[in-house]
C-alpha cells in the first residue's frame, strides 16, 4: 500500500455528472468541477420543462439529483459538510461522496495550504486523535513547526511530522510529537495530511503529488476506508 496507489485507484473511478437544461445554464457547474476527474455531460430538455437539474452517476449507477441552483450553491466555497452525513438528505449524501472519492486534476500550492488548514483546524476543535503531516523540504517544515509543536503541546492529539533529510537543530528539541526525519525518496514526493479522530465524522485526509512546481493532483477524502489507507501508507 503506497499513497501513489491510492491516487491511482481513486483516478481510476472517473464519475459522472449529467446536467439536464434547455440550454447552456450548466456551464457553470463545468467550470466549477474543472478542476476534478469528472465526466460533465449536458443534455437538452424542452424550454417548457421543469427547471435545469443534475443527475450523479457511479459506474452507472443512479446516485441523486437536484436542482442545478442548488447544486451551485452548494459547491460555493466553503464547502460546509455536516458532522453527521447520515442526517443529510440522500441526494446531498450522494454530493458529499461523489466529492471525497474525486481526484482533483489541478491545484495550486495556496489552495492546498487553505485545505490543509481546514484539517488542522478539525484537529485542534477536535482536541484528540492523530495527525500526521508529510513535508517535501525541510523549509516547508520550518514554515509550520511552531504549528505543530503547539498543536501537540496544548492538545491529545498524536502529531507525527515527516521531513525528509532530517530538520534543523532546535525545532524538535523536546517538541511533544513524533519527527520522522529518515523519510524515504517515495514518500517524499507526497504532501499529506492526514487526521484520524478515533472513528469520528471529523477524520479526513489530503494526499497530493506535484505535476509541476506549483500544480498538485490529488485527493481530499472524508471517506474513512481511504483515511485509514492512507495512515497504512506512511506507517
Amino acid at each position: 500500500m503506497t499513497l501513489g496507489s491510492i491516487l491511482a485507484d481513486v483516478a481510476a473511478e472517473r464519475k459522472r455528472v449529467v446536467v439536464y437544461a434547455p440550454d447552456d445554464t450548466g456551464s457553470d457547474l463545468s467550470e466549477t468541477l474543472a478542476t476534478r476527474n469528472l465526466s460533465v455531460e449536458h443534455r437538452k430538455i424542452p424550454t417548457i420543462s421543469a427547471e435545469a437539474f443534475v443527475v450523479v452517476r457511479d459506474d452507472g449507477r443512479f446516485r441523486g439529483a437536484l436542482s442545478l441552483s442548488d447544486l451551485l450553491v452548494f459547491l460555493a466555497p466553503p464547502i460546509n459538510r455536516p458532522e453527521d452525513l447520515d442526517s443529510a438528505d440522500a441526494e446531498y449524501r450522494a454530493l458529499f461522496e461523489l466529492l471525497d472519492q474525486t481526484v482533483f486534476v489541478t491545484l495550486d500550492r495556496r489552495q492546498l495550504l487553505a485545505t490543509s488548514r481546514e484539517i488542522e483546524d478539525r484537529a485542534w476543535r477536535t482536541g484528540r486523535g492523530r495527525l500526521y503531516v508529510g513535508f517535501q523540504s525541510v523549509a516547508a517544515f520550518e514554515a509550520q513547526a511552531t504549528l505543530y509543536r503547539d498543536l501537540a503541546a496544548t492538545s491529545d492529539v498524536d502529531v507525527h511530522v515527516y521531513v525528509p533529510d532530517g530538520a534543523p537543530d532546535g525545532y524538535l528539541d523536546d517538541a511533544p510529537l513524533t519527527a520522522h526525519t529518515d523519510v524515504d525518496t517515495e514518500l517524499a514526493r507526497y504532501w499529506f495530511v492526514l487526521f484520524d479522530a478515533g472513528g469520528d465524522s471529523q477524520s479526513c485526509a489530503l494526499v497530493a503529488e506535484a505535476t509541476d512546481e506549483d500544480h498538485y493532483r490529488g485527493v481530499w477524502t472524508y471517506d474513512p476506508d481511504l483515511v485509514a489507507r492512507a495512515f497504512d501508507a506512511v506507517t
